[in-house]
């Protein structure tokens, strides 16, 4: 027996407590429509945001109404955002990022895709997962969720006080290919 046998050992164990400590978990949310206004989108089950899941997804909803109207939008982020509303850097980072591309956040529902021009399936689906590191800071959430204009999923970064997770940052409004009206080569 070699004096370094502990140490393979202790080495194979931490590695197989990392991969079974690892969560990969995918929730998955539908909406029959989505909500118009804060109190549309408080009446919703997933309003209680008890989990991270169910605020990330009313993020891609308020998201949505932001490219409609933005101040209906601006008022559910801030209901998202729990104690600390939306500051003028954010507010700021959003009239800029809606200026072009308003279809950023409907790329994130089900079959939404630049050959239809971001025209999701309906009722309106859209999926959230995490990763083994989703966790690794204590009270926050990162959650990824794909875009069908995107290779790579984005963040949606969130905070838990006491038993609800509030919207922390989101980096969902991020570039993503031209819709097929605005891509003269589609």
């Amino acid at each position: 027996m070699s004096i370094f046998d502990s140490l393979k050992q202790t080495a194979v164990d931490a590695a197989k407590n990392v991969v079974k400590n690892a969560t990969n978990e995918s929730q998955t949310f539908t909406f029959q429509a989505l909500p118009e206004s804060v109190e549309e989108m408080k009446a919703l089950p997933e309003a209680a945001l008890d989990t991270p899941f169910k605020a990330a997804a009313l993020t891609i909803c308020a998201l949505c109404a932001y490219a409609a109207v933005p101040e209906i939008g601006i008022s559910m982020l801030n209901f998202l955002k729990g104690p600390q509303p939306l500051s003028n850097y954010e507010l700021s980072f959003l009239k800029d990022r809606f200026r072009e591309q308003k279809y950023v956040p409907f790329s994130y529902f089900q079959g939404a895709k630049p050959e239809n021009n971001y025209t999701p399936d309906q009722p309106f689906t859209v999926t959230f997962h995490t990763n083994p590191y989703s966790y690794d800071n204590d009270g926050y959430c990162v959650l990824y969720v794909k875009s069908g204009g995107a290779d790579s999923d984005r963040q949606i970064k969130l905070r838990r006080k006491g038993d609800q997770w509030f919207l922390w940052e989101q980096f969902v409004m991020v570039g993503i290919r031209k819709s097929a009206a605005e891509d003269p080569w589609a």
